[in-house]
């Protein structure tokens, strides 16, 4: 699938120099960073839509006492 974004100056100026310094494509680097921080990013806004959901008490929420107990590490 081919996106297209736009860089400030000195992304960009980084990202190509690094492209120069190692003789790899702009788009490798750029698959690598999407595909490495895209897990941290999921992870975030995964777990904020959790929060407000919590907060909107749309989330049931247990307490460690209970999970504990429940599981039987109390024992």
């Amino acid at each position: 699938m081919a996106t297209s974004i736009r860089l400030d100056a000195k992304t960009e100026q980084r990202l190509h120099s690094l492209s120069v310094r190692t003789g790899r494509s702009k788009a490798f680097y750029l698959r690598q960073i999407i595909e490495k921080g895209l897990e941290d990013v999921e992870d975030y806004y995964l777990a904020a839509d959790v929060v407000e959901r919590v907060r909107a008490g749309q989330e049931e929420v247990y307490s460690a006492e209970q999970v504990r107990k429940d599981l039987g590490l109390d024992d």
